[in-house]
C-alpha cells in the first residue's frame, strides 16, 4: 500500500497573523491578569480558522527548525554560551504532550532534550527538590523542554498537601533565584501556562476513557483534581503572580483550540531565538583555499 504524505493547505496571503514579537507581547503575563478569566477559546494574534492555523504552524516550524540549527551550530564553536528552556505547565489534558509532539517534534533531535517530571522517585525525593531539575537542564546550543517542571513542587505539593504550607511557600523565592541563575548563565527561560475550560477538559478526559488507545493517558487522580478546579485556579494564579520575572517570563496560552496553542508557542520560541541574533558562525579556515585543496585531491 502506498503511503502518501499529509497534504497541508497553503496559507492564504490574507490571513492576518501577528509577528512572533507581537504574539509574545499579547500572551505575556502581566500584573493584574486574572488567570481564571482568560478566554480559553481565544486566538490572540491569529484571525484564521483551524485549517489556516495548521498551515501557518507548518511554515513556522521551518523557521523554528532553522533557528534551532543556528543555535546548535554556534555552540559547536565553543565560544557560544546560550541555550533555551521551554517550561510547560497547565491542568491535566491541557495539551502539554501535544506541544512536545507537534512543536518540539519538528526539531532535529540532536539539539533537543525533553524531560517529563512526574511524582518524584524515591531517589529524587531524598534530595533537594531542584536536584532532579538540574540534571535535565539543556546544554549550550540546545533547546530543553520540561513537560511539567519544578513548579510541580509548589503546585502538587500545595494541592495534595505533600509538605507543610511553610515549605511550599518558601519555594517561590527559591525558584525565582534558580531561574535568575539560569538566565545569568545564558539559558533563556520561557515559561508557558496552558489554560483550558472545564468543559473542554471534560471532553478530553471523556475521549481518553472511551478510546482504548488513550487509556494510558488517563489517571483516576485527573477526576479528583478536576473536583478542585477553583482551588487549582487560585494556585496557578499565585504561581504566575509570584514567579513572573523579566528574566523568566510567563506566557498564558489559551488552549481549547489545540492548533492555536501549538502555533502560538512556536511563535513565542521563534521570538526568543530571534533575540539571540543567531547568525551562522564563520569557520576558522579559508573556504576558497580548502576548495582548491579538495579539487587537488581528486
Amino acid at each position: 500500500m502506498e503511503i502518501r504524505p499529509a497534504v497541508v493547505p497553503p496559507l492564504a496571503d490574507n490571513v492576518p497573523q501577528a509577528s512572533p514579537a507581537e504574539v509574545s507581547r499579547l500572551l505575556r503575563f502581566r500584573k493584574g491578569l486574572d488567570f481564571g478569566g482568560v478566554d480559553t477559546r481565544a486566538t490572540p494574534g491569529f484571525e484564521g480558522d483551524k485549517l489556516a492555523g495548521r498551515a501557518a504552524h507548518v511554515l513556522d516550524n521551518e523557521v523554528l527548525s532553522d533557528l534551532q540549527e543556528r543555535l546548535f551550530a554556534n555552540a559547536r564553536t565553543g565560544k557560544f554560551v546560550k541555550a533555551l528552556l521551554l517550561v510547560l505547565q497547565g491542568r491535566d489534558s491541557s495539551g502539554k504532550g501535544g506541544v512536545v509532539k507537534h512543536v518540539v517534534g519538528a526539531l532535529s533531535p540532536h539539539g533537543v532534550h525533553v524531560a517529563a517530571f512526574g511524582v518524584p522517585t524515591e531517589e529524587e525525593a531524598s534530595h533537594h527538590f531542584l536536584w532532579r531539575i538540574y540534571r535535565e537542564l539543556p546544554r549550550y546550543g540546545h533547546i530543553g523542554v520540561f513537560d511539567r517542571s519544578h513548579y510541580e513542587d509548589i503546585l502538587a505539593a500545595r494541592m495534595h498537601r505533600l509538605v507543610p504550607p511553610k515549605v511550599w511557600k518558601g519555594r517561590y523565592d527559591t525558584v525565582n533565584e534558580f531561574e535568575e541563575s539560569l538566565a545569568d548563565s545564558g539559558i533563556d527561560v520561557v515559561k508557558v501556562m496552558l489554560t483550558i475550560s472545564k468543559e473542554e477538559q471534560a471532553e478530553r478526559l471523556r475521549d481518553r476513557l472511551e478510546r482504548a488507545d488513550k487509556h494510558w493517558k488517563f489517571a483516576p487522580s485527573d477526576i479528583a483534581d478536576r473536583e478542585n478546579w477553583d482551588a487549582y485556579t487560585e494556585a496557578f494564579q499565585d504561581v504566575l503572580d509570584r514567579t513572573h520575572k523579566d528574566h523568566a517570563p510567563w506566557y498564558v496560552v489559551p488552549a481549547d483550540r489545540k492548533w492555536y496553542a501549538r502555533w502560538a508557542i512556536t511563535r513565542i520560541l521563534v521570538h526568543h531565538l530571534e533575540r539571540m541574533d543567531l547568525a551562522w558562525p564563520t569557520g576558522s579556515f579559508d573556504p576558497e583555499a580548502e576548495l582548491a585543496r579538495l579539487e587537488a585531491s581528486r
